[in-house]
């Protein structure tokens, strides 16, 4: 019997969401305990990271678990032509859990089949990203008190952003209503379009950033555009600026809107919104360590 993963928001039903969302409640009150004393966690990062590979490592220490692996995928035997699968099935046999991000889409549903050890996919090119997943909705729910019929602004890179894919899945349940933010290069793809045309979903979509899907807005949720998802270096550098949010932007919005951002940013929040009120990208990162302590406990069956 293979062990439980989280590879794909998906993975995850509304009952096991909001169960993750009271466990990460209840770390973030006390998030230092010995539930992972004894546990071996393995840290596989293959690409670049800083928030999740940080805050991971964070909450396994913060659980008095142990910590082993690579953020750079240039020290492991992969250079040598080591396969995924015999990564995987290596240190599987050193560690109770294995945190992986990839380059690759498909990769982590790829290794949580061969896996005899639980795999969270820590991100799989621009396929899905569900611990980050996890963190907004718990960052959404602390902020507006609920998940239900809230209408959701989405910024930016809707094509490759793999945080937004994962976050459009996630809230599907859940009753939103979406407006869709992006240039024509970067729009959300067909299969979640399908996605909110069969669960009777609301969406807009927005070529200009206008005033409209800012001030109806519950959450506003910026992010970058990725520059290592394109190949052709002019059409990013066509596109980079084309979302920048400013603090007199947010004059008209909802007195509950929160500003949520994956990070790491660029120039699409300007520094003059870090102090206004409605700013909660810093709290959201934080929220990572209570949101994935909530996430491995789970599927290590280990109860708070």
């Amino acid at each position: 019997m293979k062990p439980k993963s989280l590879v794909d928001i998906g993975d995850y039903n509304k009952e096991d969401i909001l169960r993750i969302l009271k466990s990460a409640k209840e770390f973030k009150n006390n998030p230092n305990l010995d539930l992972l004393q004894g546990k071996v966690c393995a840290s596989l990062f293959f690409e670049p990271s800083t928030r999740t590979r940080l805050s991971f490592e964070t909450a396994v220490n913060r659980l008095r678990g142990r910590v082993i692996g690579f953020s750079d995928s240039a020290t492991s035997s992969s250079t040598k032509g080591e396969s995924l699968k015999d990564t995987i099935l290596m240190v599987g046999n050193y560690a109770d859990l294995i945190i992986m991000r990839h380059h690759l889409e498909g990769s982590a549903r790829y290794a949580s089949e061969v896996s005899p050890v639980p795999i969270i996919n820590a991100g799989d090119g621009s396929n899905q990203h569900p611990s980050q997943t996890m963190l907004d909705l718990f960052t959404i729910y602390e902020t507006q008190g609920t998940l239900d019929n809230l209408t959701i602004t989405i910024v930016g890179d809707l094509k490759y952003g793999r945080a937004v894919h994962s976050l459009i899945q996630g809230l599907s349940d859940f009753n939103p209503i979406f407006n869709f933010v992006a240039p024509d290069e970067m729009r959300i793809p067909e299969k979640y379009k399908l996605l909110c045309d069969k669960k009777s979903i609301k969406y807009a979509e927005y070529i200009d950033f206008a005033p409209e899907a800012i001030n109806s807005a519950d959450i506003l949720y910026m992010t970058r555009v990725q520059r290592e998802r394109f190949t052709d270096l002019m059409e990013y550098k066509k596109v980079k600026d084309s979302y920048v949010l400013y603090n007199d932007m947010l004059s008209e919005s909802k007195p509950n809107l929160k500003v949520l951002h994956p990070l790491p940013r660029v120039t699409e929040i300007n520094q003059d919104v870090d102090d206004n009120p409605k700013a909660y990208y810093f709290q959201q990162a934080e929220n990572g360590v209570y949101a994935r302590q909530a996430i491995m406990c789970d599927l290590l069956g280990i109860k708070i």
